[in-house]
């Protein structure tokens, strides 16, 4: 069974470069601010999460087990 993930993007770091997205398009939509958001941490598989995450530019996105709070990224 998969673990639950918190997926976060840190609005001060964000660009909005759109890579999670390209990676993760279940998770991750623009906002009006052109500015990355986690709308379903569970639209994706959990590697296809870590991998936006590890490919974003910016290093804003923040992904922790849901359960235990362990931070799988960064």
């Amino acid at each position: 069974m998969a673990r639950k993930l918190r997926v976060r993007v840190d609005h001060l770091l964000c660009v909005g470069n759109a890579m999670c997205e390209t990676f993760a398009p279940n998770v991750f939509r623009l906002n009006d601010d052109r500015q990355s958001e986690a709308v379903n941490p569970e639209g994706d598989p959990e590697a296809q999460i870590l991998e936006a995450a590890e490919n974003c530019p910016m290093s804003a996105i923040i992904v922790e087990d849901a359960e235990t709070g362990e931070q799988l990224f960064p």
